[in-house]
């Protein structure tokens, strides 16, 4: 009796009100595809129940806005922090992310050096360079562009060793591109040779700014 009056007055209360608590949480209002980056519309606070809410749930905002989609995030989905990053360098993150706005579009490497000798890597800025009729030339559109991935004849990503234990060159690169900078590097890849050279390598913010200034460079040319 003693054990059921306790169990009744004193236990039961404590767990209705743990199971009653709330707490707010951000929520996903719509899918993001994984390796976009979270705008504020793309997220909402709700309130839910805490009882059995995970440790890992985001509860501000502000801790989500900027970062970006580690996978792909259904829409009414309590955010975990475990499924947002920093940054989206991986190729299925940007190939993931596309929206329409941008490509991914691949060109040949005719010669070990127009690849910078096979050390391209993953969000490189570089500048195209066309070789056309003895002249090389910078396309302004074409001044800074970033490396997705760079490929071996195989299919392979390029480095990865293949049966015979040899490192594979790169055949070919991806460039993350817009339509009319898709339909140059298509025409000069046909009538000419092209080479990159590399911009910028390193931390993600300072290479958007070379982006930047390329966005600024094809709106001009509308």
């Amino acid at each position: 009796m003693f054990l059921a009056i306790s169990i009744c007055f004193f236990i039961s209360p404590i767990i209705n009100k743990a199971a009653s608590a709330k707490v707010d949480v951000v929520c996903v209002t719509k899918d993001v595809p994984q390796g976009r980056i979270i705008k504020e519309d793309d997220i909402k606070i709700v309130t839910v129940g805490a009882y059995n809410l995970s440790p890992k749930a985001v509860k501000e905002k502000e801790l989500v806005i900027g970062k970006y989609a580690a996978v792909d995030l259904k829409e009414d989905a309590i955010l975990l922090n475990t499924k947002i990053t920093e940054d989206a360098n991986g190729a299925e993150d940007v190939f993931k992310s596309l929206d329409g706005t941008k490509l991914a579009m691949s060109i040949s490497i005719n010669n070990f050096a127009g690849g910078l000798s096979g050390k391209l890597k993953n969000g490189d800025i570089v500048s195209v360079i066309v070789m056309n009729n003895q002249q090389a030339i910078v396309p302004a559109e074409l001044k800074y562009v970033r490396v997705i991935t760079t490929t071996s004849s195989s299919g392979n990503d390029a480095g990865e060793t293949n049966e015979e234990g040899e490192s594979e060159q790169p055949s070919t690169v991806t460039l993350l591109v817009n339509e009319k900078q898709a339909t140059i590097l298509a025409k000069n890849e046909s009538d000419g040779k092209l080479h990159l050279s590399l911009v910028y390598r390193g931390d993600n913010k300072n290479a958007a700014k070379f982006l930047k200034t390329q966005e600024k460079t094809l709106s001009n040319k509308k």
